[in-house]
Protein backbone atom coordinates (compact mmCIF):
# COMPACT_ATOMS: atom_id res chain seq x y z
CA UNK A 1 0.00 0.00 0.00
CA UNK A 2 1.40 3.39 -0.97
CA UNK A 3 0.92 6.23 1.51
CA UNK A 4 0.53 9.79 0.33
CA UNK A 5 2.76 11.49 2.90
CA UNK A 6 3.22 15.23 3.24
CA UNK A 7 6.08 14.78 5.72
CA UNK A 8 8.08 11.77 6.96
CA UNK A 9 6.32 9.21 9.14
CA UNK A 10 8.38 7.50 11.83
CA UNK A 11 7.23 4.15 13.19
CA UNK A 12 8.94 3.20 16.44
CA UNK A 13 8.84 0.69 19.24
CA UNK A 14 10.47 0.65 22.66
CA UNK A 15 11.52 -2.15 24.96
CA UNK A 16 11.90 -0.98 28.53
CA UNK A 17 12.76 -1.88 32.10
CA UNK A 18 9.06 -1.85 32.99
CA UNK A 19 5.73 -0.14 32.52
CA UNK A 20 6.07 2.97 34.72
CA UNK A 21 6.55 5.97 32.42
CA UNK A 22 8.03 8.12 35.20
CA UNK A 23 10.61 5.66 36.52
CA UNK A 24 11.34 3.02 33.88
CA UNK A 25 13.85 3.40 31.06
CA UNK A 26 14.33 2.40 27.43
CA UNK A 27 16.58 -0.63 26.76
CA UNK A 28 16.03 -0.78 22.99
CA UNK A 29 14.55 1.47 20.35
CA UNK A 30 13.71 0.59 16.75
CA UNK A 31 12.77 3.32 14.27
CA UNK A 32 11.65 3.06 10.65
CA UNK A 33 11.25 6.37 8.81
CA UNK A 34 9.01 6.41 5.72
CA UNK A 35 9.83 9.39 3.53
CA UNK A 36 7.29 11.13 1.25
CA UNK A 37 9.27 9.81 -1.74
CA UNK A 38 8.69 6.25 -0.38
CA UNK A 39 12.33 5.71 0.66
CA UNK A 40 12.92 4.08 4.03
CA UNK A 41 15.56 4.72 6.68
CA UNK A 42 16.01 2.54 9.76
CA UNK A 43 17.74 2.73 13.13
CA UNK A 44 17.97 0.20 15.94
CA UNK A 45 19.83 0.73 19.20
CA UNK A 46 20.33 -1.06 22.46
CA UNK A 47 20.38 1.40 25.34
CA UNK A 48 22.02 1.22 28.75
CA UNK A 49 19.14 2.15 31.07
CA UNK A 50 21.51 2.90 33.99
CA UNK A 51 19.40 0.69 36.21
CA UNK A 52 18.94 -3.07 36.51
CA UNK A 53 16.52 -4.65 34.07
CA UNK A 54 14.01 -6.67 36.11
CA UNK A 55 13.84 -10.36 35.28
CA UNK A 56 10.15 -9.98 34.40
CA UNK A 57 11.03 -7.43 31.71
CA UNK A 58 13.97 -9.49 30.39
CA UNK A 59 11.66 -12.52 30.18
CA UNK A 60 9.44 -10.53 27.81
CA UNK A 61 11.96 -8.79 25.53
CA UNK A 62 15.01 -11.04 26.08
CA UNK A 63 17.34 -8.07 26.73
CA UNK A 64 19.59 -8.54 29.76
CA UNK A 65 21.83 -6.30 31.85
CA UNK A 66 24.84 -8.01 30.30
CA UNK A 67 23.67 -7.10 26.78
CA UNK A 68 23.38 -3.36 27.55
CA UNK A 69 26.13 -2.77 30.10
CA UNK A 70 28.54 -1.29 27.51
CA UNK A 71 25.89 0.39 25.35
CA UNK A 72 25.33 4.17 25.28
CA UNK A 73 22.72 5.76 27.54
CA UNK A 74 19.63 7.44 26.16
CA UNK A 75 21.18 10.80 27.07
CA UNK A 76 24.20 9.95 24.89
CA UNK A 77 21.93 8.92 22.01
CA UNK A 78 19.21 11.55 22.48
CA UNK A 79 20.46 14.24 20.10
CA UNK A 80 20.96 11.76 17.25
CA UNK A 81 17.56 10.16 17.85
CA UNK A 82 15.95 13.60 18.00
CA UNK A 83 17.60 14.65 14.72
CA UNK A 84 16.40 11.44 13.07
CA UNK A 85 12.80 11.89 14.31
CA UNK A 86 12.29 15.67 14.21
CA UNK A 87 9.88 17.09 11.64
CA UNK A 88 8.23 13.66 11.37
CA UNK A 89 4.84 12.37 12.39
CA UNK A 90 4.81 9.24 14.55
CA UNK A 91 3.33 5.78 14.23
CA UNK A 92 3.42 2.59 16.23
CA UNK A 93 1.37 -0.18 17.77
CA UNK A 94 -0.19 0.90 21.07
CA UNK A 95 2.23 3.83 21.04
CA UNK A 96 -0.37 6.39 22.10
CA UNK A 97 -1.00 4.53 25.36
CA UNK A 98 2.61 3.89 26.41
CA UNK A 99 5.57 4.36 24.06
CA UNK A 100 4.74 7.98 23.24
CA UNK A 101 4.68 9.02 26.91
CA UNK A 102 7.83 7.09 27.84
CA UNK A 103 9.75 8.44 24.85
CA UNK A 104 8.63 11.97 25.69
CA UNK A 105 9.74 11.46 29.31
CA UNK A 106 13.18 10.18 28.23
CA UNK A 107 13.66 13.23 25.97
CA UNK A 108 12.48 15.53 28.78
CA UNK A 109 15.17 14.14 31.09
CA UNK A 110 17.71 15.17 28.41
CA UNK A 111 16.32 18.70 28.08
CA UNK A 112 14.72 18.03 24.68
CA UNK A 113 11.09 18.87 23.97
CA UNK A 114 9.87 16.06 21.75
CA UNK A 115 7.34 15.21 20.48
CA UNK A 116 6.08 18.77 20.00
CA UNK A 117 2.48 19.90 19.56
CA UNK A 118 2.65 19.81 15.76
CA UNK A 119 3.54 16.10 15.67
CA UNK A 120 0.66 13.83 14.68
CA UNK A 121 0.58 10.29 16.08
CA UNK A 122 -0.97 7.26 14.36
CA UNK A 123 -1.63 4.23 16.56
CA UNK A 124 -2.11 1.03 14.54
CA UNK A 125 -3.52 -0.72 17.63
CA UNK A 126 -6.26 1.90 17.90
CA UNK A 127 -7.04 1.51 14.20
CA UNK A 128 -7.12 -2.29 14.53
CA UNK A 129 -9.43 -2.18 17.54
CA UNK A 130 -11.66 0.37 15.81
CA UNK A 131 -12.18 -1.84 12.74
CA UNK A 132 -12.11 -5.22 14.50
CA UNK A 133 -15.16 -5.38 16.71
CA UNK A 134 -14.48 -6.08 20.35
CA UNK A 135 -18.02 -6.83 21.46
CA UNK A 136 -19.54 -9.97 22.94
CA UNK A 137 -20.86 -11.21 19.59
CA UNK A 138 -17.37 -10.98 18.10
CA UNK A 139 -15.84 -12.82 21.07
CA UNK A 140 -18.42 -15.61 20.79
CA UNK A 141 -17.70 -15.94 17.08
CA UNK A 142 -13.92 -15.88 17.60
CA UNK A 143 -13.68 -18.27 20.56
CA UNK A 144 -16.69 -20.53 20.06
CA UNK A 145 -17.37 -20.20 16.33
CA UNK A 146 -21.00 -19.40 17.14
CA UNK A 147 -23.25 -16.58 16.01
CA UNK A 148 -24.70 -14.35 18.72
CA UNK A 149 -28.49 -14.37 18.86
CA UNK A 150 -30.54 -11.91 20.87
CA UNK A 151 -27.62 -9.62 21.66
CA UNK A 152 -28.31 -7.25 24.54
CA UNK A 153 -30.80 -9.66 26.04
CA UNK A 154 -29.43 -10.26 29.53
CA UNK A 155 -29.99 -14.02 29.40
CA UNK A 156 -28.43 -14.36 25.92
CA UNK A 157 -25.48 -12.17 26.92
CA UNK A 158 -24.87 -14.20 30.07
CA UNK A 159 -25.04 -17.49 28.16
CA UNK A 160 -22.59 -16.21 25.56
CA UNK A 161 -20.20 -15.01 28.28
CA UNK A 162 -20.28 -18.42 29.96
CA UNK A 163 -19.47 -20.12 26.64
Amino acid sequence: MKLNLKRPLVFYDLETTGLNVATDRIVSLAITKLMPDQTIEKKYVLVNPQMPIPKEASDVHKITDEMVKDKPTFKQLSKGIYEFMKDCDLGGYNNNNYDYALLQEEFFRCGIEYPTEDVQSVDACFIFKHFEKRDLASALKHYCNEQMENAHNSEADTNATVK
